[in-house]
């Protein structure tokens, strides 16, 4: 028997085993999820299997992990909207801990979420490879795009300064809120895009280029929890043990995405 067919084998075995746990746990319930855009992607694709396997619902409200526009995260909590998972960016989970919003015990790091860049499907890519040509690509660009979440914070006030160039970007960058990067580089409205890479993978129109070189990635951590005001808790934790198990390891690397949970069981 080839290592493909057993690895194939032993991975349906553990989506089994984890899936009918999860249906011990938790249930016929209908589970609330505040999702933030850096998983959206491959979380479409698993939650059918959660809920197939367990009669659970999972309804799912999405938005960006911090921001003052409406579909923020933490704005929907703030006004009330009822939830009983968040998954976002650590640090912003954390600081709905700090706030009493979630529950501290329950938070389980998810995955490691590099930054990329993106350019329009079609045109020619820059060479980003290094530092140095990442600086070039983006004095040579004429307009550049980068998100209002933690990669667009982490471009905006610490990238440009790192690569010396904040001056000159200050007129031909722009935060774009509340809607996918790769969406704005896709209709011509920017040259260069940023976001994270399993935000900019699945648009349409828009070709990836590659990671931003090592020596200045910022590696984001995307974290779940149990609200405070959970409904659902039980069934909450058990989507939250499906997403970072072993089984949906496969998925989340598809869209760009280090699973880190499963890595480290």
């Amino acid at each position: 028997m080839s290592v493909t067919i057993v690895v194939r084998r032993l991975v349906a075995l553990s989506l089994l085993i984890v899936l009918t746990a999860a249906a011990g746990i938790a249930g016929a319930s209908e589970v609330r999820v505040m999702l933030s855009g850096g998983l959206a992607t491959p979380y479409k694709e698993l939650v059918p299997q959660f809920e197939r396997a367990t009669g659970n619902t999972v309804v799912t409200a999405y938005g960006p992990s911090m921001g003052t526009t409406e579909n923020a995260i933490p704005v929907r909590l703030a006004r009330g909207e009822a939830a009983d998972v968040l998954i976002m960016v650590g640090d912003a989970l954390g600081e709905m801990i700090k706030q009493g919003r979630a529950v501290r015990t329950s938070r389980v790091d998810l995955v490691r979420s590099p930054i990329g860049i993106a350019v329009r499907a079609g045109t020619p890519k820059p060479d980003i490879s290094t530092s140095d040509a990442l600086k070039q690509a983006l004095l040579n660009a004429k307009s550049v795009a980068y998100s209002d979440s933690a990669s667009g914070v982490y471009v905006g006030n610490e990238l440009f300064k790192r690569l010396g160039i904040a001056a000159e970007m200050k007129d031909k960058a722009k935060m774009i809120p509340a809607e996918p990067v790769a969406s704005v580089v896709a209709r011509g409205d920017a040259e260069l895009g940023f976001q994270q890479i399993s935000e900019l993978l699945p648009i349409a129109g828009a070709d990836l280029v590659g990671p931003l070189p090592s020596d200045v990635q910022k590696i984001t951590i995307f974290s779940a929890g149990i609200t405070s005001s959970a409904d659902q808790p039980e069934a909450g934790r058990a989507l939250i043990a499906f997403l970072a198990s072993a089984a949906a390891a496969p998925t989340l690397k598809k869209a760009g995405l280090d699973p880190l949970a499963a890595s480290e069981k």
